[in-house]
């Protein structure tokens, strides 16, 4: 397949600018993707792994050769890169961003940079950084796209195939209903688990607390172990729709507290929650490829590895994931991914036949 750009520049390179940029590798959109940092070593990070072609550590003449850009720079620091990098782009390239907040960034950035579309990929992590960047992560996503009635029409069927070839898919909305939507879906949950957290953290039962902490806290309040600073600047730019979202939130809380003297009712409350919770659609990624794993035990004995290995490949069985579990005095075991199930049970009853237990 013909590349759909020649060179793609992307300006920060944490989690979602790697991804982005592992995406266009890995499906062969680009010929050469490029990347921009404030940090060196995030810089170096993606050109040691693979994420990038070439890297730069300032703004320049470089960005004149992008045919498009992606600005992934924390949602604070976008405006103020975007006006930046205007300086030097060429009137033809297509420019997005994938912000988390859109009013502020569509407002600053529309009428300076060509072509920009505004756009956010609803896919994260708690992890952060390059090294947890993959394309994966951008897979089955909804990407949305936030035009306004200036944007350039062609600029927005080139940015939705491109978001449909990374494995998304793209939905319009505006940029005002988009910071609504995602104020409750988004960055009142995380406030959520901020809150929730901190009051575990004050409580004079403080250890006790994070001793019976179960699954569902977990869970609850799992966005909290993303950036703290990312997530900071999230909220803030959208505090106006945020504000709104918490006073609805406010108004359902003390409603369930008066619900606590009325169990049918509460029940009810309960259930419809249940339907809603339930009715939420599930997004498959495939972040790697489902592996038919086999377990080994094997003694401890030089050259276990070898005739394991050998047994398997003059079967012509495929190993495609290899790791050692355990060794010890009185022996270890490892574990074998298989592409097929068909070939784990090949795999199995040729290693229980020279006298392996495997399950």
């Amino acid at each position: 397949m013909k590349p759909v750009f020649a060179k793609v520049g992307i300006f920060g390179i944490g989690l979602l600018g790697g991804s982005v940029a592992l995406g266009l590798r890995e499906r062969f959109l680009a010929e050469e993707v490029h990347a921009y940092d404030a940090d060196p070593s995030a810089l170096e990070d993606a050109l040691a792994l693979g994420v990038v072609d070439r890297t730069h550590t300032g703004l320049g003449s470089w960005i004149e050769e992008l045919d498009m850009g992606v600005l992934a720079a924390p949602v604070r620091a976008l405006a103020e890169l975007g006006q930046q990098v205007a300086r030097f782009t060429r009137p033809d390239s297509l420019w997005t961003d994938v912000g988390s907040v859109k009013a502020p960034i569509v407002a600053a950035l529309s009428p300076v940079l060509p072509n920009f579309v505004g756009g956010h990929p609803m896919a994260g992590s708690e992890k952060a950084g390059v090294e947890a960047a993959h394309a994966g992560l951008l897979e089955n996503a909804v990407w949305v796209l936030t035009p306004t009635p200036k944007t350039q029409p062609q600029a927005l069927e080139r940015l939705r195939e491109l978001v449909r070839h990374l494995g998304a898919y793209p939905m319009d909305l505006s940029p005002d209903l988009h910071d609504r939507l995602v104020a409750r879906v988004s960055h009142l949950p995380y406030l959520l688990a901020v809150g929730l957290n901190r009051m575990v953290a004050q409580d004079e039962h403080r250890e006790l607390l994070m001793f019976l902490a179960a699954g569902g806290f977990r869970d609850l309040t799992r966005v909290a172990s993303g950036s703290p600073r990312m997530s900071r600047d999230m909220v803030v730019t959208n505090r106006a729709a945020l504000r709104g979202a918490i006073e609805d939130l406010r108004a359902i809380l003390l409603e369930l507290e008066e619900q606590l003297e009325d169990p049918e009712t509460l029940l009810a409350t309960a259930e419809e929650a249940k339907r809603t919770r339930d009715a939420l659609p599930i997004v498959k990624r495939s972040l790697l490829p489902v592996m038919h794993e086999l377990v080994v035990q094997v003694p401890d004995k030089p050259g276990q590895i070898a005739r394991v290995s050998t047994a398997l490949g003059e079967a012509y069985i495929n190993i495609k994931q290899f790791e050692v579990l355990a060794i010890r005095d009185e022996g270890g075991a490892i574990r074998m991914g298989f592409a097929t199930a068909e070939e784990r049970e090949a795999a199995r009853r040729i290693l229980e036949s020279i006298g392996y237990r495997v399950r």
